[in-house]
């Protein structure tokens, strides 16, 4: 009996101490680390941009709606993202970290959306590791919690036909109408994402919401707006390519090239370099915002969660454009009718050319990093850094998305209505889902 007494003593007391134990504590640094590797292992699976989009937006939304349901100054996105309910209530009866749980359903989803799922797991274990160390009462509460959140978001996730397109028919090529859109060297791929339109959006009405003016009407005669446009990039590339690899535009086409298709030929070997998507960039913009000014963990996910659902929504509103006027790239065309040699100074992507997608979720990721930080926010953009390319600084969010879109132009991979058209696109959207999103109180 005595025995007995001593050994559930010393159960209590081992419990005891477990509840005693330091909480758990989440800093912005740590979220960061979790998106940094997603964008990672989104390079190694090499996703492409709309894809990479919807990689970011589920588990940004997921985390914000674990913090909204402890924090009184953020708003669930619950009635306001189509098709979006309630989280599950936590137990008040458990330990919940609501940090914790939100960087748990980050990391969770995140590992769902990818193809290389170990990477995500061997990080997500070493941080389990460290936490259930730290607090093991407070770590299981909260990781149970994360996770059903995590279940909850697969549900609706599950609802916005993804799964469905992945089995929908490859584009067709129209090689009847000159002004339709022909794969392109060196890889001459499928197009990519022809069925994007169909994937529900998030704060937009439908992917036709923004549909914008049309582009010239295609003619090769030179008298033409749409020739003037295809021969403008052409004699653009060869004047900045006469200045040599060190001319500003050529630095500022490759700083904003974000192709995850570049393909490299050596020989009979043909090969992919490896980068993040546009979508990506801004995320890292997103990041260098949220350092510079020292954000919390809650300002933190809320420019995360904004700023990837303003994107993600630009290219359900791009791609939907893309394939409906299916319009030819100036390679093509420059190639055909004005110089057989020329080659642009991008490699050009896998997709019809009108609107520009990178022009398009630059102004709307813009907006949605303007309505949190301000007009006039310079910062230093060092998200090209590790793929060998020099820091460039601005002095808004919106002289960034400017320059983006410009940067197509002299890469020789669009025309500049598609551009200029484009951003205005961008921008009109974003403003649409600040408008239309109440985030904080």
């Amino acid at each position: 009996m005595k025995a007995r007494i001593i050994i559930v003593a010393a159960l209590f007391a081992l419990i005891g101490c477990d509840q005693n134990k330091e909480p758990i504590t989440i800093t912005p640094e740590d979220y960061h680390a979790s998106v940094d590797k997603v964008t990672e292992v989104m390079i190694h699976d090499i996703f492409s941009p709309p894809v990479a989009s919807r990689i970011f937006a589920y588990p940004n939304v997921g985390a914000f709606e674990i913090l909204a349901k402890n924090n009184p100054d953020y708003n669930s996105l619950a009635g306001q993202l189509t098709g979006f309910e309630p989280i599950p209530e936590p137990d008040t009866t458990k330990t919940i970290n609501f940090d914790l749980a939100a960087l748990i359903t980050h990391i969770d989803l995140s590992k769902r959306l990818i193809f290389s799922e170990d990477r995500i797991a061997s990080f997500r274990d070493s941080l389990y590791a460290k936490w259930e160390k730290t607090n093991k009462v407070e770590f299981e509460d909260s990781k149970n919690y994360g996770l059903e959140v995590a279940e909850h978001m697969v549900k609706w996730m599950d609802k916005d036909n993804y799964k469905q397109t992945r089995t929908m028919p490859k584009f067709t090529v129209d090689t009847d109408d000159p002004s339709r859109w022909q794969p392109t060297p060196p890889a001459y791929m499928d197009g990519i994402e022809p069925h994007w339109n169909k994937i529900r959006p998030f704060v937009i009405d439908s992917s036709n919401q923004f549909v914008p003016s049309p582009p010239p009407p295609f003619s090769m005669e030179e008298d033409s707006d749409f020739y003037k446009e295809v021969k403008e990039v052409y004699e653009i590339s060869n004047e900045i390519t006469d200045k040599g690899d060190e001319s500003e535009e050529i630095a500022i086409a490759k700083f904003w090239d974000c192709n995850p298709y570049v393909s490299v030929t050596r020989g009979h070997l043909m090969f992919a370099t490896k980068k993040i998507t546009p979508g990506a960039h801004w995320i890292g913009i997103a990041k260098i915002a949220s350092r510079n000014t020292n954000a919390d963990l809650a300002k933190t996910i809320h420019t995360y969660t904004k700023t990837s659902l303003a994107i993600a929504d630009g290219f359900i509103s791009c791609w939907d454009e893309k394939y409906r006027s299916n319009l030819i790239r100036p390679e093509t065309l420059i190639n055909e009718y004005i110089d057989d040699s020329w080659e642009p100074v991008l490699q050009t992507p896998p997709f019809p050319e009108y609107t520009s997608g990178h022009s398009v979720v630059s102004g709307a990721a813009a907006e949605a990093l303007t309505s949190i930080y301000g007009d006039n926010f310079a910062f230093d953009d060092d998200t090209e850094v590790p793929y060998g390319l020099p820091v460039r600084s601005f002095t808004s969010f919106r002289q960034a998305a400017e320059e983006a879109a410009i940067s197509r132009m002299y890469g020789g991979i669009h025309y500049r209505a598609a551009v200029e058209i484009g951003v205005n696109q961008g921008r009109k959207l974003g403003q649409f889902v600040v408008e239309n999103l109440s985030m904080t109180n």
